[in-house]
């Protein structure tokens, strides 16, 4: 595992439990206002051993419910589910991060029983994936069998879209909408501006807009929520 980062603990990461978040290093998307772009690159370096982790995760029994796994892109770790393993022989319940790209793996990890939750990101409607993604000419059968499979049921799971003025607007969600339709819960995210993003420049919208994209949403997906905004 490339372990680049640990949030010792965090309320926001997992729904509904005190947990601990750990930052896996590569992607292989390039979404231009992604906020953890130090870790994009397959080659960031490694901060943290394995050891090091459990060992803070062992002594944190008892206070932590659960482990928040995101990065980069955990999916293409070769040894995750390994290391997921691991964790949770310490009791720990397991929320997965991810785009999408890699629906084997998350087909292997829940049915070996490893994920207890996954939020999966929308970056945006089909037509637009591959611009937003920052990847040209992306194909897109592999998010949609990701979704296909989270709508399946088989894990608690949200879909979430990180809302940038810039780049997304109402059509995108009258779009998006029908495309997850039968999902069971939606956040949209509020860009948030850091001196960690990609390309900097993009913006967020106001609470009132975002309401306005939730509204869209809500004939399609059992759950809209806003994420970010005050």
């Amino acid at each position: 595992m490339k372990l680049c980062g640990l949030q010792k603990t965090t309320l926001l990461d997992f729904p509904g439990h005190v947990a601990a978040t750990i930052f896996t290093g590569g992607c292989n998307f390039r979404c231009p206002f992604c906020h953890n772009s130090d870790l994009l690159d397959i080659d960031a370096p490694a901060s943290l051993s394995e050891d090091e982790v459990l060992s803070f995760l062992s002594r944190r029994t008892g206070i932590l419910e659960g482990v928040a796994i995101t990065g980069g892109e955990p999916t293409l770790q070769p040894d995750l589910d390994d290391f997921i393993k691991r964790i949770r022989e310490f009791g720990y319940q397991i929320k997965l991060d991810t785009n999408g790209c890699r629906p084997d793996v998350l087909k292997k990890l829940c049915s070996d029983g490893l994920i207890d939750y996954v939020a999966m990101d929308i970056k945006t409607c089909k037509e637009r994936y591959p611009a937003v993604a920052g990847i040209p000419f992306f194909d897109m059968k592999h998010i949609e069998e990701s979704i296909d499979f989270l709508k399946s049921g088989v894990v608690p799971y949200e879909f979430r879209t990180t809302v940038v003025r810039e780049l997304h607007s109402a059509d995108d969600f009258e779009k998006i909408g029908p495309w997850i339709e039968g999902g069971s819960n939606y956040f949209l995210q509020n860009f948030v501006a850091s001196e960690r993003v990609l390309h900097p420049g993009f913006s967020g919208y106001t609470k009132d807009e975002l309401r306005q994209f939730a509204e869209i949403m809500v004939p399609f997906v059992g759950h809209v929520a806003l994420r970010g905004v005050d």
